[in-house]
């Protein structure tokens, strides 16, 4: 059933009537992208986690969230999620679990979900694009756990910065070889085979089920972008 327009669906969509100029809307924007920054500058290093809002809280995904969260805390990283429930809300309990920053970058949506109750510092967002650049600004790594269309819009968006070079020393790593293996497959055999990317593009993406491997990479990068003293 059709509602308000949404403050993106007024800049996407080329039929809806804004209810503010362009001009107030570019405002709002630098207003966002400038709370972003005040908010997160002295985060020190950080690891943005995703994966889905529908993940249980009683399943084993969530335990290893919980567990993903609570070892990059441990080893000195605060951990950004999108700050919602599922995937989301195991990340920020595992970093408070290890006495780390636990940040969400929430997003305004139609079906508000509110933020997870493991989040220190929230930050609130009505563009996507805004929040996307917290994620990669913020963080000296991605780590992905099982999750659906938003997860995979976060996967690719790193990816394709990775690819094209925008940043360096980005480790982008998938967590849970039963979810993902079928995705690598597909990159490598079909994508890959076809000339749609590089054959080296699919090692771009790193898959893992060894918790302290992914703690390893994490720690790696972040030496080599400097991100620790």
């Amino acid at each position: 059933m059709a509602g308000e327009p949404t403050p993106d669906e007024e800049i996407l969509a080329s039929d809806v009537v804004g209810r503010i100029s362009d001009e107030q809307r570019v405002e709002r924007m630098a207003r966002e992208l400038a709370r972003g920054f005040a908010a997160l500058g002295g985060l020190g290093p950080a690891v943005s986690v995703f994966g889905s809002a529908r993940t249980p809280p009683d399943s084993p995904q969530y335990a290893r969230a919980r567990e993903v969260g609570r070892r990059l805390g441990e080893a000195g990283f605060a951990v950004i999620t999108g700050g919602g429930p599922g995937a989301m809300a195991a990340a920020n309990e595992g970093a408070q679990d290890a006495g780390a920053a636990s940040v969400g970058l929430t997003i305004d949506l139609p079906q508000e979900q509110g933020v997870n109750r493991w989040v220190d510092l929230e930050v609130p967002f009505h563009y996507f694009f805004c929040r996307k650049v917290m994620f990669v600004r913020y963080a000296g790594a991605f780590v992905v756990l099982p999750g659906g269309y938003g997860t995979f819009d976060e996967l690719f968006e790193a990816v394709t910065l990775i690819q094209t070079r925008k940043v360096h020393h980005f480790p982008l790593i998938l967590v849970g070889g039963d979810y993902w293996s079928g995705l690598m497959t597909w990159l490598g055999e079909r994508v890959a085979a076809e000339g749609k990317i590089a054959a080296a593009d699919v090692q771009l993406v790193h898959l893992t089920d060894d918790l302290d491997e992914v703690v390893a990479r994490v720690a790696d990068a972040a030496d080599a972008q400097g991100m620790r003293s």
